[in-house]
């Protein structure tokens, strides 16, 4: 699927800011689900664009504007080619993965020594009585010991290593567990609620969602990672799509002989040639997508604009 998209960011200021610097991670992904044709960055008030890769590998440009000016303006277009998830190939692999097999190799310490950061908890991810309690509620997942430790939120949670079921099926289980256990509500939460919290309110958006399976993950000894992007669904509500049906975050979870495989907390959907990968990182503070700090007033507003169109070929 060819698409184009557009996503604007904007910041207007009560009075003259200055000294304004930022870093945007909002450059797509080249790899093999997607490929990226045409990129272009504008920035308003003009500045050049200083880039880099992050630890993760993720693109980022980064920029100053040392004048005083009350408004910021960031402006990104992109053309990109997507694919499905799975060629008939890789889903054959995926139905011989042998269960007692990946989840050995899941806790050997080659792959726990080489996944380490996708596995250790974060501020957003931390493994708490109500993380490993709903892990416990999984369907399929086998049986969950929750040590004295971690029923006083210190970790030293322990899983049994065989459940009945392989890496990649589990996974999916657990996507569509946390699917169907919460409604979306994006009034019901912030940008700083944590998986725990979102588990006692039953209802969060597409970043708490994916925070609550990256938790259960590393709570289960499965590498998982946070990933932003953009998910496309105009064509079928009849139109473009706005900033909050386009923009997206989603999780990728380390299976072995597979590799690095996408689910979708939120969205029954495959991630395939309808999801547009920008960044990924351990949760949603590695990848923020526009991120900094200038001198002035505190008073200012944000309006963001995203729209991800069908390219007719």
């Amino acid at each position: 699927m060819k698409l184009y998209i557009s996503h604007m960011t904007q910041y207007s200021y009560a009075e003259p800011i200055t000294d304004s610097i930022n870093e945007i991670r909002l450059t797509p992904s080249t790899n093999e689900r997607q490929s990226c044709y045409n990129h272009s960055i504008s920035i308003e008030p003009n500045a050049p664009l200083f880039t880099y890769e992050d630890c993760f590998g993720n693109r980022v440009h980064a920029f100053s504007v040392n004048q005083p000016h009350t408004k910021l303006t960031i402006r990104t277009n992109m053309t990109l080619v997507t694919t499905e998830s799975y060629t008939n190939e890789e889903s054959l692999l995926k139905q011989q993965l042998k269960p007692a097999e990946a989840w050995a190799r899941l806790m050997s310490d080659e792959l726990v020594d080489r996944f380490i950061e996708f596995l250790l908890p974060t501020s957003y991810t931390e493994v708490t009585p109500e993380i490993v309690s709903f892990m416990g509620q999984v369907p399929v997942v086998g049986t969950v010991h929750d040590s004295s430790a971690a029923a006083e939120g210190g970790g030293g949670v322990t899983v049994d290593v065989t459940p009945a079921v392989g890496v990649y099926d589990w996974l999916a289980v657990l996507s569509k567990h946390i699917r169907t256990s919460f409604i979306y509500d994006p009034s019901a939460t912030n940008v700083k609620t944590k998986a725990s919290e979102m588990i006692t309110m039953r209802r969060g958006v597409c970043q708490d969602f994916a925070h609550l399976m990256i938790a259960v993950c590393r709570a289960r000894g499965v590498p998982a990672r946070y990933v932003s992007g953009y998910h496309f669904v105009g064509d079928l509500q009849g139109g473009s799509a706005d900033f909050e049906q386009a923009s997206h975050a989603w999780v990728e979870a380390y299976v072995p002989k597979l590799g690095w495989c996408g689910f979708d907390p939120t969205n029954e959907s495959p991630i395939g040639e309808r999801y547009v990968k920008l960044a990924h990182g351990r949760d949603y503070k590695d990848i923020v997508p526009v991120k900094g700090i200038y001198q002035g007033t505190g008073d200012q507003s944000l309006q963001v604009t995203v729209d991800v169109r069908k390219v007719e070929e």
